[in-house]
């Protein structure tokens, strides 16, 4: 037995390697499991197979001081196993992992404010070694903090090559037609062997995520989607708990982990692929596995109609198990109902993409982007940034990663920089101000207010919503051009406050 560390950080992993038999079907035959023990406390996680007569037990001790821990197996070689190991206080950027918090929004486990700025990148983990060196070098220059990626490789417009690895042992066997209708994602017949896993698939993914936490992003993993032609997708029951348990053995040690249960989960129906009925179970499956509660999500397809606040073909954010609402819709008019109807944080996970393809939701502007987050964090919820820009090569952003190339970044930072600096910022929509064309919000002591005009472009405002008595040194924010100037005098309920007239402005208020 061998244990990587005697010494681990708070919300640091500890890993224990054994040999084991390596005959018949490891990943069928042989379960493992440990209990580690601090005081009184008692965790409970799945081992796992990583190949070559290697098992594995990751764990996350959550609080400083001596644990140990006992195996449990039907393998007399891997039963009854003990050690200990001590953990340390964290250091540096470790804050341990994404909580809720104030209801509707997040905060490390340690209370430090997290505020989610992601990207989507679905399958730059499945590209060559140069581009994901090349994604890995963007992603630290950039403004991002979480990033939607998939464990399944993607077979879609723009994203038809194979992938180096595959999770599971075996070959792809379908042929297909090209078309990118639904009938190439029902696979008749497929080439693995979706009981035998491929560590080595695993182990790849597992340094991408591990290189992401040093960069300081969050990773929201998505477990399972539609566009397939592997059979992925559409395993059967028994083969998708069986995927769960294992890939949350691997990662849920991991702190920098999120898990989307799915992305469009509704289209899967219409595919044929997984019935809408079967995502409690499995989300359930998730929340038992995962020892360290990891925020966990459902992302849908269809929309409702503009003026219904929900419909049927959403999953029920309410329930009990689903930690904060990701939701694909382009109009974040709604948000203060999400926030009403679900009590839990928005995220804007697909708001359309900055870009220039030929497809609707992927040839948004660079300033109706940075519109949509302005009006996201006025509105209390969180947006997720992408890109569909073409190029000669034809590598897309949203699909393989490698360069950013559009006009929005750069003013997502100077946002996130706006949020970040200073105390805590819980930010809730101000009513009478939240309206199409304007949107406001504050935090609870009415200390901090933050309005964005949008493509609105009034020469003046009168607010009539600030405390009255109380002064507010006020700031001109232009989010386009990143200025921000200083008011001449205070601001006051009923102040008229003298605006450009021109587009995409805002205003910072700071209570005297």
């Amino acid at each position: 037995m061998e244990i990587d560390s005697q010494n681990v950080e708070r919300w640091n992993r500890v890993e224990i390697s054994l040999n084991g038999p390596q005959v018949g079907n490891p990943f069928l035959e042989v379960s493992l499991e440990a209990d580690f023990t601090f005081k009184q406390r008692e965790i409970s996680v799945r081992g796992f197979y990583d190949g070559n007569g290697v098992y594995k037990i990751r764990f996350m001790p959550d609080e400083p001081g001596q644990w140990s821990f006992m195996t449990r197996s039907n393998q007399g070689e891997l039963d009854n196993l003990k050690g200990n190991f001590t953990c340390v206080e964290a250091s540096g950027t470790n804050h341990g992992p994404v909580r809720v918090s104030n209801d509707t929004h997040f905060a490390f486990e340690d209370g430090k404010p997290f505020y989610p700025f992601g990207t989507t990148s679905y399958v730059w983990n499945h590209q060559s070694e140069e581009l994901q060196k090349e994604t890995i070098l963007t992603l630290n220059e950039s403004p991002f903090n979480k990033i939607r990626m998939c464990v399944f490789p993607k077979y879609y417009e723009y994203n038809t090559a194979e992938p180096a690895l595959y999770p599971f042992v075996g070959e792809q066997k379908k042929l297909y037609s090209g078309t990118f209708d639904f009938t190439d994602w029902m696979v008749k017949e497929s080439g693995f062997d979706f009981e035998r896993f491929n560590p080595q698939f695993f182990q790849k993914l597992e340094q991408q995520i591990d290189i992401l936490q040093k960069l300081g992003i969050e990773v929201d993993l998505i477990l399972f989607h539609p566009y397939d032609h592997w059979g992925f997708a559409s395993m059967g029951k028994e083969n998708d708990l069986r995927y769960l348990k294992y890939i949350i053995a691997r990662l849920g040690s991991f702190r920098n982990i999120w898990w989307s249960m799915a992305n469009e989960y509704d289209l899967m129906d219409l595919a044929q692929q997984k019935k809408k009925d079967a995502w409690d179970e499995l989300i359930q499956c998730v929340v038992d596995e995962d020892s360290y509660q990891h925020p966990i999500s459902i992302h849908n397809w269809h929309n409702p109609p503009v003026h219904a606040v929900n419909n049927s073909h959403w999953y029920d954010h309410t329930k009990e198990n689903i930690s904060h609402v990701s939701i694909q819709h382009d109009n974040l008019f709604f948000v203060p109902k999400w926030h009403e109807t679900y009590k839990k944080p928005i995220l804007i996970d697909e708001c359309r993409y900055e870009g220039n393809i030929n497809n609707g939701w992927g040839n948004m502007n660079g300033k109706k982007m940075v519109q949509q987050f302005w009006e996201g964090v006025c509105r209390g919820a969180y947006v997720t940034h992408g890109e569909t820009y073409l190029n000669e090569n034809n590598i897309v952003w949203w699909s393989h990663g490698g360069k950013l190339i559009g006009e929005s970044p750069e003013r997502i930072r100077f946002l996130r920089k706006l949020i970040e600096e200073g105390g805590p910022k819980r930010l809730s929509p101000l009513g009478a101000e939240s309206s199409h064309w304007e949107v406001a919000a504050g935090i609870s002591d009415d200390s901090y207010v933050l309005i964005y005009f949008g493509d609105s472009q009034p020469i003046f405002k009168v607010f009539e919503f600030l405390p009255e008595g109380a002064e507010f040194q006020g700031d001109l924010i232009d989010t386009w051009n990143m200025t921000i100037t200083p008011l001449e005098k205070a601001v006051t309920n009923q102040t008229r406050i003298d605006l450009p007239g021109q587009p995409y402005m805002a205003l910072r208020l700071i209570r005297k």
